[in-house]
């Protein structure tokens, strides 16, 4: 059971050969694009689509990042990306992702979103109809 004053998904992938560097890893930016991908699908099952988010007015933006690796993914690799959001501040919202294969894990990201106005990048408070779809605080 999920807790409410969290939201959870996962997105499975598979590393492409284009995703690895010279020693045969995966080269670190792509992490963060995985990140990006997992938050943009649990964004689409939370609140109905980001297109739909954005043609309402507003939009998320990146105010920080963290990533810690923990061990290399390599080409043809099974991944899972797990994306956990909790519930948003007055402007901001937190997400933690691990990056698995297996049992084994990856890497692990905290992200922070602030929430802006879709066409001035105003910094706003979350609007309350986007409040109600993302978690409760406890």
């Amino acid at each position: 059971m999920v807790n409410p004053t969290q939201a959870a998904s996962a997105m499975e992938l598979k590393v492409r050969y284009v995703e690895c560097d010279m020693q045969g890893r995966v080269f670190n930016a792509h992490y963060l694009t995985w990140v990006d991908m997992a938050h943009t699908e649990a964004i689409d099952e939370l609140l109905g689509g980001y297109r739909q988010v954005v043609a309402a007015g507003v939009d998320l933006v990146v105010a920080a990042a963290d990533l810690q690796f923990r061990s290399p993914a390599r080409f043809d690799d099974r991944l899972t990306v797990h994306t956990t959001i909790h519930p948003p501040g007055n402007t901001s919202l937190r997400s933690d992702f691990t990056i698995t294969r297996g049992e084994d894990l990856l890497a692990e990201c905290r992200m922070i979103h602030v929430c802006v106005d879709a066409t001035t990048y105003e910094k706003q408070p979350w609007p309350q109809w986007l409040r109600a779809k993302l978690p409760v605080a406890a």
